[in-house]
């Protein structure tokens, strides 16, 4: 059964990834439930259950968080139903780290800056200030992440190969 405050995890990580990630409501609830319940694996019955929602509004939320790599489902022998688990791997959040989108994101809104080069409406500035941000991220980024690993293995007490710890 459970707690009160797994529930209420559950619900603010709902709220939030609904906000941040535009995932639906259950599917944050899910995801914000799994991370906390006990045992860590549940079927799709004792999810339903605990987070008074249908059982297809939660198998379709499984299936949403395994696509985004976030949740997966195990079967044991001889057991007719699969147990969902969260996957708390922090390697699932570094492709947030990655350059490649920002770099395509700024040749395409260039594309826009270019097509609306003689309007007077500003729309070709704010393409280009668009532009500039991406290119921004796309040149931080990679920074990050190898701050983030060598943090990481400063937390695991290991050094991370080829990272350069500032």
């Amino acid at each position: 059964m459970p707690t009160d405050e797994q529930l209420m995890f559950a619900d603010h990580l709902g709220r939030y990834s609904v906000r941040e990630m535009n995932l639906p409501p259950v599917a944050g609830r899910v995801l914000g439930y799994l991370g906390v319940c006990d045992p860590a694996e549940q079927t799709i019955n004792d999810l339903a259950g605990a987070l008074l929602a249908s059982r297809s509004a939660i198998t379709q939320a499984v299936v949403l968080l395994e696509g985004l790599g976030l949740a997966h489902r195990t079967r044991a022998r001889g057991e007719r139903v699969d147990r969902v688990a969260v996957r708390l791997d922090v390697d699932i959040f570094e492709r947030d780290l990655e350059a490649t989108g920002y770099v395509e994101q700024a040749a395409l809104l260039r594309r826009g800056a270019a097509l609306v080069a003689h309007d007077e409406s500003g729309r070709r500035e704010a393409f280009e200030e668009l532009a500039a941000l991406n290119d921004f991220m796309a040149e931080k980024l990679p920074l990050l992440r190898d701050e983030w690993r060598a943090r990481r293995a400063r937390l695991r007490g290991t050094h991370a190969e080829g990272v350069v710890e500032s």
